[in-house]
């Protein structure tokens, strides 16, 4: 079975996603960035995740986490939740 380690910041709308993209494309710091602004209990651990495997996460997440190239920012991904940016950290 595949396994993906992940990371995410969760907002509540697609600007406040794409102006924290932004910040982290111009050299800010994912983890710094989900302490501050992410509304998920895990922004506190700077949005890390663990490790999970396909279907643990909501479909819209899964998508991207087992799909997207590892250590790239993506989104925002649109959810139940709210909006999120994912980083995938390794996949096996």
């Amino acid at each position: 079975m595949t396994l993906a380690s992940a990371r995410h910041i969760l907002v509540d709308s697609e600007e406040h996603c794409l102006e924290l993209k932004k910040q982290i494309e111009s050299g800010a710091d994912f983890a710094q960035v989900a302490k501050d602004h992410s509304t998920c209990p895990s922004g506190q651990a700077g949005g890390e995740l663990g490790e999970f495997g396909p279907g643990m996460m909501v479909p819209e997440f899964d998508t991207v986490v087992f799909s997207a190239p590892v250590n790239t920012v993506q989104g925002p991904v649109q959810t139940q939740f709210g909006y999120h940016l994912l980083e995938v950290t390794s996949r096996t």
